[in-house]
């Protein structure tokens, strides 16, 4: 019989319960109507539960299933240490925080798991990709929300990820229209301007050495501007409502589109050049059917950079003039009102909104220069 080998950090979670359980219980007094016994009775819960990890993670092989079960009972042991302190804000212990650190350490391991697997499908490759972060991102979540209240940290410095999401819940009408007003109006009328005009100046400053001499480091200069030194300017120039906001966001997109696409169109060798010459091709067939394509990276590049930009720029314009809707002017407006959950509630939508713009863009990427080697390195 071959013996049971531990990962790394599973030894490190087996101390880390060990230790824990001499300083039971898990915070200082019962939470709610809760007795001491059946607060006793979910901390050993807990610990079984990570238990029955430690020793799946032990055992010989690794498999899809034993990996999912893996991830319940390491996620199940968390939900129920959650639940532990629940309203009980500040009262948690070290042996809460131990515990806390030993669940994350074997979720670490489960990650790791996960990042071995190779699965044959596509299908199930692609829902890997996704599993992962996800995991990630669920863990940062889970670690603020137990630090946040087993802690007491005040709500106003850093409310939990709980309060956030009821506030998200309860303001869907309110989100609603400031996404409307922010990204569907200035952000993406200002990027569809701003990066079209400067892949088509791109295109004259490739064709006029003039130009490119001269808007080549006018633009290296321009992308220098502070935000917040041109916000007010174009309030003046263009109004308080969202045309002003995209005037931003077009000056913010305008030149790394600009710089990117002079870059790409130099990008192709000069053998392919000749050999265009040689078929006696003229400037725009070279372009269309060489340089163009040897850009595309590049240019996807500026596009994918872009899609962050826009979201920032017509957020901090807001700040300087807005009509009463608007995520940067809820924002402004509720940190003076210290509603700090609506703030991180309008913070995770557009995180969330930038997420989502910049995957669009980097899956159209993927669709239209699936020939690169970038893209069939599986990069």
């Amino acid at each position: 019989m071959k013996p049971m080998r531990l990962s790394w950090q599973a030894m490190l979670a087996v101390a880390l319960m060990i230790g824990a359980a001499f300083m039971l219980p898990v915070a200082n007094q019962p939470v709610g109507f809760e007795a001491p016994a059946t607060s006793m009775a979910i901390t050993g819960t807990v610990m079984a539960l990570l238990a029955a990890a430690i020793a799946l993670d032990a055992a010989r092989g690794v498999s899809g299933p034993r990996i999912v079960l893996f991830l319940a009972l390491v996620h199940l042991a968390a939900f129920f240490l959650l639940a532990e302190i629940g309203g009980g804000v500040g009262l948690a212990r070290l042996s809460f925080f131990l515990l806390l650190a030993a669940c994350w350490l074997l979720a670490w391991r489960c990650v790791s798991l996960l990042s071995a697997l190779r699965p044959k499908g596509r299908a199930a490759a692609f829902a890997l990709r996704l599993v992962i972060p996800a995991l990630f991102g669920a863990w940062i979540l889970i670690l603020w929300e137990a630090v946040t209240r087993g802690a007491g940290i005040p709500f106003i410095l850093l409310p939990p990820p709980s309060a956030i999401g009821a506030r998200l819940v309860h303001s869907l009408p309110i989100l609603a229209a400031d996404v409307n007003q922010t990204i569907f109006k200035a952000v993406l009328v200002g990027y569809v301007a701003g990066c079209a005009s400067g892949f088509a100046t791109a295109i004259l400053a490739d064709r006029f050495v003039f130009l490119r001499r001269g808007l080549i480091p006018i633009g290296n200069m321009v992308s220098a501007l502070p935000i917040i030194g041109v916000a007010p300017i174009m309030v003046m120039w263009f109004g308080f409502d969202w045309h002003s906001k995209a005037a931003v966001v077009v000056i913010m997109t305008f030149f790394p589109m600009l710089v990117n696409t002079v870059a790409g169109l130099a990008a192709s060798g000069h053998m392919e050049r000749d050999l265009m010459r040689t078929y006696a091709s003229g400037y725009w067939q070279t372009l269309f059917k060489l340089r163009l394509p040897a850009a595309a990276p590049f240019v996807f590049n500026a596009l994918k950079i872009n899609s962050t930009l826009a979201l920032i720029g017509a957020i901090v314009a807001e700040f300087f003039g807005t009509p009463v809707v608007g995520m940067g002017f809820r924002i402004s407006t509720e940190v003076g009102r210290m509603n700090i959950d609506m703030v991180w509630a309008e913070i995770a939508v557009a995180a969330l909104a930038g997420s989502v713009f910049y995957g669009v863009v980097a899956l159209v990427e993927r669709t239209a220069t699936f020939w690169h080697p970038s893209m069939r390195s599986g990069r």
